[in-house]
Order: C-alpha cells, then sequence, then structure tokens
C-alpha cells in the first residue's frame, strides 16, 4: 500500500470514529410514567383515545423539534398498572435507571418520582401544582421539575356552576369518583375545592364513590341512589373512570338527571355535556419542555404552563331525550353543538 492510501485510510478511519462518537453522545434517554394503563398506549396509535389526544402532539412535536425516538433519542416506557401503592417503588425503579428526563403524567405520579430524586429532571402533567405541594411558584418553579397544569381546582367549580345553569333549581349535585381518590391525599384537597364551589353555589355536594372500575361497581353505585338521585350528575376525568364511559353514560340515562363529563368521548358515547381542556396544546408543551432540559436548560427555570383552552361541548339530541330545554346562554358559549 502507498502511504498516501494509508495515510488517506487512517484520516477516514478517525472521521468514521468520532462521528460514531458525536452521535453516541447525542443519544439521549427519556422514561415517561404513567399510574395505570398499558405502556403500548403512550404512543401515537395506542388503543386509549384519550393518550393518542396527549400522545401524538407530544411525539410530533418532539420530532418537529428534533428529537426523533430510534435515532438520537430512546424513550422507556413505565406504568402503574393501576396500583397507587406501588408507585414509590416504580418511581425508585425509574430513577434507578438514570434517564436524562423523567415524563410524569398526574400529581400522584410526580409527587412519587420527586420524592426518589432530587436531581433528574422531571416534566410533570397534572393539575394545580401549588396546591398539591409540587412547587411554590409557577413562573419560577425552582428544584427539578417543571410542566404543565391541566387546570387549577376551580376548575371543578365550573363543572358545578354549568350544572347549576342547566338545573337552576337543583339542591343536590352527585359526583362520580373513584373511592382510592376522592379518600387519598389527592382527594382531600379535591375534596375542598369542591365544598368551597358547592358552597358558593347554594348546593349540597353528593359524593357517588366506586371502590373499582368494574361493570357490576357501578351498577351498585347507581342503584345506591336510585331512590333519591341528584338534581345533576358529574362525571370526574380522573382516567380510572374512563374505560367504562359507554356504561356511565348508560346509567346516568337512566337516572332521567342532566350529566357533564370531562371528556368528549363521553358526549360521543351519548351523554349531555363535557367541558375539557386541549390534551394536543399540553402535549406539544410538554415536548418543549423536554427538548429545553435536553440542550440544557434547568427544569426549575423553565415556567410551568397553565392551560388557556378548554371547551365545552353539547349534545342538543341528549338534551331532547332528557325533555331538557338548555339555556341560551350556555348554548351560545358552547364550543360545539351536537344537533
Amino acid at each position: 500500500m502507498r502511504r498516501r492510501d494509508f495515510t488517506i485510510g487512517v484520516l477516514l478511519a478517525t472521521a468514521t470514529l468520532s462521528t460514531q462518537a458525536q452521535q453516541s453522545a447525542k443519544q439521549r434517554r427519556i422514561a415517561i410514567v404513567i399510574p395505570a394503563g398499558a405502556v403500548a398506549d403512550i404512543s401515537e396509535t395506542g388503543n386509549d383515545p384519550l393518550g393518542r389526544r396527549l400522545y401524538q402532539p407530544f411525539f410530533e412535536e418532539l420530532r418537529r423539534l428534533g428529537e426523533v425516538e430510534g435515532q438520537n433519542l430512546t424513550i422507556e416506557r413505565y406504568s402503574g398498572e393501576g396500583r397507587r401503592e406501588g408507585l414509590a417503588d416504580l418511581a425508585r425503579e425509574v430513577v434507578s435507571r438514570n434517564p436524562d428526563v423523567i415524563v410524569a403524567v398526574t400529581n400522584p405520579t410526580a409527587l412519587a418520582i420527586r420524592a426518589a430524586t432530587g436531581t433528574i429532571p422531571i416534566v410533570w402533567i397534572g393539575a394545580d401544582a401549588i396546591r398539591f405541594g409540587l412547587v411554590t411558584n409557577l413562573a419560577h418553579p425552582g428544584g427539578n421539575i417543571t410542566g404543565v397544569s391541566r387546570y387549577d381546582l376551580e376548575f371543578y367549580g365550573k363543572f358545578l356552576q354549568i350544572l347549576k345553569e342547566v338545573v337552576p333549581s337543583a339542591s343536590r349535585l352527585g359526583w362520580l369518583m373513584p373511592r382510592r381518590v376522592w379518600e387519598g391525599s389527592y382527594g382531600q384537597v379535591t375534596q375542598r375545592a369542591f365544598q368551597d364551589a358547592a358552597e358558593r353555589l347554594g348546593v349540597a355536594l353528593v359524593p357517588m364513590l366506586v371502590q373499582e372500575p368494574t361493570a357490576s361497581e357501578y351498577r351498585r353505585v347507581f342503584a345506591e341512589i336510585a331512590p333519591a338521585p341528584p338534581d345533576a350528575i358529574g362525571v370526574s376525568d380522573i382516567a380510572d373512570l374512563f374505560p367504562q364511559r359507554r356504561l356511565i353514560v348508560e346509567l346516568i340515562e337512566k337516572t332521567r338527571v342532566p350529566a357533564i363529563y370531562g371528556y368528549r368521548e363521553y358526549v360521543e358515547a351519548g351523554g349531555l355535556m363535557a367541558y375539557e381542556g386541549e390534551l394536543g396544546e399540553l402535549g406539544r408543551r410538554m415536548a418543549d419542555n423536554v427538548h429545553e432540559i435536553l440542550n440544557g436548560a434547568k427544569p426549575g427555570d423553565i415556567p410551568i404552563y397553565q392551560q388557556t383552552k378548554f371547551a365545552l361541548i353539547i349534545n342538543l339530541k341528549a338534551a331532547e331525550a332528557l325533555g331538557l330545554t338548555m339555556p341560551p346562554s350556555l348554548l351560545a358559549r358552547a364550543d360545539e353543538v351536537i344537533e
């Protein structure tokens, strides 16, 4: 081999190794942790429609920003599988793998992960970060956490207010929610917000607590209220209830009272009304936070984004079935009216 050819070969080999080293250095890992459900649903094509509405914009925005799974980004997916008591162990497992960023879905998940690490950056999605003790300042979160807030707890007061507009004479408003959430630390804070909102409206709140997310348990809860049903019912946006949405709508229809739900899919299943935030907007904001942190930003310096886009969806066919005339003022405020 001539000396010139040998030299060129060495240079090419060195350049190749340098390029491979750079590509290796650029490979980052994020962990996404959900409290329940299948890890396969943490994707753009999962079976969970709520997940798709959140994760499709999330992954699209990451790609737009140059963070591509399978190229320069590795994503590890974890689920608590609905066992709230196991979140602490799951959090420690995730932290032990030392990802560059942890995406924590829901307040309990974020609290468990924050208890396990004070250094790994956390991007959180949940509700009312200050009231639940995640941060003390939205503009300057400090520490190792930032993220997006779906709403503060006044959002639930809006639920009750809408029900009161539909049934001005209502004195008792039901609220369907998992018992473990209502009676847990999260629920204690939520209960106070609900009671304050109910007092302002001059109504009594009737908790309708589901022990476990099974069809027989939902039927039991509705059988209990059948002799004296509330004047209207609100259905929590807690994800545990979502898989049984069609049964919930059916059972509420049998009570013959108006109801409001946390997601539009309930209305698509025949429910009367839904009031929800824009999940796509939150997914994109989460991706922006992840990208900033991967490129050197400190999570405590990134302001927590507060949801600003909410939609009221009304199903006039369901109103007609109830013999209900929807207030014109409410119809005028609706973002979507299904004829």
